[in-house]
């Protein structure tokens, strides 16, 4: 008896002795592969943020994507899976300007270059210790392929990218409403802000005949447009493009009336003031009327001179107290309600509401990339796992808007364009070789872009870039790839970029199959919060109970696209399911030591298969698991699988085997059941079954992990 199966299960000693085995065996690398794997099967992994340590995501995405990858490497495909590492603009620089702030500095006093360097430094030191992490999640991935953000491949392919919409007239650079964070300074994405709910003050004031509410009188002092529906009958007696003489905060003022359907004439008065500088609503308003706009809060969160002596310099909370007092002396406040809920936008990172702010940004023209997307996914060339997400799909392509894609930060692909100070134009410069503006012929006024790349526009190019796109082997023999595996909150703003613009510039789909798993939330279905102390540290939990336990517990009954609870109850369960494996090991091993050497192909075999009823069982159960393989039902193969080891073969065949051990023909059973779940395991498990499987006597036994996946006949 191997005296290893007499002491309990201990991955600490087995895990990264194992990886060190696969990763030395080569066959991560599809070019390593036997001959018998032809057909390429490809994953791009999403690139983690190389900014810190792995959460709960990286664990579910390496836990499905692994499996994803073993089992179609089982079945005889060249897999290749692209690891990366995503440099990740905005959210790393948010990252290093708290190291910055602990140290005293801020990056607003620094030179950009010096600051980019040590950024770079950060990131490469924390991308070394990630990629750490995802080795000891057992990720197969082919490092030999590790892609890298800010590589200088990716670069030039992101910069081919942008010329290529120049040239198509895709692309424009203009004066439209962003998200802006006084804070951090630049303009967000949607994804880098939330939605609050938030009690405040709502104030109607009068507006010479009109009542207008507002809980930003902060706002108002360059209103002159009132706004009503056209259908509603208490402004029926004005007309659109009526002017109106009356007293406003800072004296007399001429309003003209707009009538615009957008407005809601059930919430408070049906007429509003807008503002088209700070909201995106007020903004497509003075668009359609062609009205004219002004900027009454700066950059930093601060009133500017349209606000007058009393108010220029201040900040938006002490003006807004102020503008209510003076409008409250001039009879103009009707009343105040307390408590008034209502929708705020907020900065993911510092939680300071978003100041909406019209900045000349670059744009992409979205309609007809859209367009495209959306037929993909309406012929079924690229097919979502799950129907709701695919209709959300579907809803965003149909309503898109055109993409800010500029960022004011330093930490990023710097955008290759030339700025006119002179004349206001922009050109796309992608070689630096533009030395005069082309529109005015100014030399001294022209200065190089100095945003970067919005981080989604360069990852939508992630599968197409990481595999050496246009003239690489590797995006001639595995493009398209074949599953998109990542979070559904990032649908649109990863996923729909993918197939946009994967289409734009191959005329390929990027994928065939997008596989969306939902948040990790805690064993109570909360979300997981630092502040909560609720958060479940993957590594750690690996550490303690094994990195097998870890996988099988975020993928038992974790449905797709769906949220799922995990606690650390439950993966302590699947460390005893480990154990349990390891209990029968010893008594499988003890047991059919005198059959020597095993021959799968054995008359014995195959007679003890024809015949047997419950390695009839077994092929039943293998061919629903594997059917649920193929149609991504990860979710119920694993408790399957899990179900059969512990209750049927261990509780039910074990036992009735027990009088009739020293029959050969029991031996066989045991050992012909027990290897067929070691394979079907190994997806899910990898570490131990592969371990296990070192120990079995088996003819022409290779690694567990290109090992036949068993067959369904």
């Amino acid at each position: 008896m191997n005296e290893k199966f007499l002491k309990p299960y201990k991955p600490e000693e087995v895990e990264k002795k194992i990886y060190k085995i696969w990763e030395d065996s080569g066959y991560f690398n599809p070019d390593n592969l036997p001959e018998r794997h032809k057909n390429p099967f490809t994953i791009i992994m999403p690139p983690p943020n190389a900014n810190g340590s792995l959460h709960c995501g990286h664990a579910l995405f390496v836990a499905l994507e692994d499996l994803m990858i073993r089992y179609k490497r089982m079945r005889g495909f060249k897999t290749l899976w692209v690891p990366g590492a995503d440099h990740a603009g905005f959210e790393t620089q948010v990252v290093y300007e708290k190291k910055l702030e602990k140290e005293g500095r801020s990056r607003f006093k620094m030179d950009p270059q010096k600051l980019y360097d040590e950024i770079m430094q950060f990131t490469l030191d924390n991308k070394s210790f990630m990629e750490g992490q995802v080795r000891s999640l057992g990720a197969s991935c082919d490092w030999s392929r590790e892609r890298f953000t800010l590589e200088p491949k990716i670069i030039k392919t992101v910069h081919n990218t942008f010329k290529k919409l120049s040239d198509d007239k895709l692309l424009y650079r203009g004066k439209r409403i962003v998200n802006w964070c006084s804070k951090h300074q630049t303009s967000l994405s949607e994804l880098e802000t939330e939605s609050v709910e938030q009690e405040d003050k709502f104030y109607t004031f009068q507006y010479g005949p009109f009542k207008i509410g507002t809980t930003r009188p902060e706002t108002k002092f360059g209103d002159k447009y009132i706004v009503v529906h056209p259908d509603d009958t208490r402004y029926e007696k004005y007309k659109h493009g009526e002017k109106f003489e009356l007293e406003w905060i800072n004296g007399p003022v001429t309003a003209t009336l707009i009538k615009d359907d957008v407005i809601d004439m059930e919430f408070g008065t049906g007429a509003m003031t807008i503002t088209p500088w700070h909201d995106p609503v007020d903004f497509e308003i003075a668009q359609r009327h062609n009205l004219d706009y002004e900027q009454i809060i700066n950059f930093y969160g601060k009133m500017l001179p349209i606000a007058g002596l009393e108010f220029e310099g201040k900040n938006i909370k002490n003006a807004r107290e102020l503008v209510v007092k003076k409008l409250d002396d001039k009879k103009l406040l009707v009343k105040i309600e307390d408590n008034f809920k209502h929708s705020v936008k907020v900065c993911y990172k510092c939680n300071r509401p978003i100041e909406p702010q019209i900045k000349a940004q670059w744009f992409i023209k979205m309609e007809s990339l859209a367009q495209k997307a959306l037929e993909a996914v309406k012929q079924d060339k690229v097919k979502f796992i799950t129907e709701r997400h695919e209709k959300i799909f579907k809803h965003w392509m149909e309503n898109i808007r055109d993409w800010n894609i500029s960022r004011q930060i330093v930490w990023g692909i710097p955008i290759p364009a030339k700025l006119c100070q002179n004349c206001k134009e922009a050109f796309v410069d992608i070689e630096d070789k533009i030395t005069e503006c082309p529109n005015c012929g100014n030399k001294d006024s022209l200065v190089k872009d100095s945003d970067t790349f919005d981080t989604w526009f360069s990852s939508g190019q992630w599968p197409f870039a990481t595999l050496d796109f246009p003239e690489g082997n590797d995006f001639k023999n595995f493009y398209p790839t074949d599953v998109m595996e990542t979070g559904h909150d990032i649908i649109f703003f990863w996923v729909a970029r993918m197939i946009m613009l994967g289409i734009y510039r191959t005329e390929k789909i990027p994928f065939k199959t997008i596989y969306l798993h939902g948040m990790i939330r805690d064993g109570k279905g909360k979300k997981m919060s630092k502040s909560k102390g609720n958060v479940i540290n993957p590594i750690e939990m690996s550490n303690s109970f094994g990195t097998d336990a870890l996988r099988m517990s975020l993928i038992v009954g974790n449905t797709p696209g769906t949220d799922m609870n995990l606690s650390e109850d439950k993966i302590r369960a699947y460390k005893k399911f480990a154990n349990k494996l390891w209990n029968i090991t010893r008594f499988v091993l003890d047991n059919t030591k005198d059959l020597g050497e095993i021959d799968l192909e054995s008359d014995d075999l195959k007679n003890l298969k024809e015949n047997n009823p419950e390695i009839k069982k077994l092929s039943k159960l293998t061919k629903d698991i594997t059917d649920d393989m193929e149609n991504y039902r990860f979710h119920l193969a694993s408790e399957k699988i899990y179900h059969f080891v512990w209750h049927e073969f261990a509780d039910i065949i074990i036992e009735k085997s027990k009088p009739t051990i020293g029959e050969k023909n029991t031996q066989l059973l045991l050992i012909e059941i027990f290897q067929t779940i070691l394979r079907i395991l190994h997806p899910f498990m990898p570490f131990i079954t592969e371990e296990i499987w070192s120990e079995l006597s088996i003819k022409n036994k290779q690694l567990l992990i290109i090992e036949n996946w068993p067959t369904t006949n």
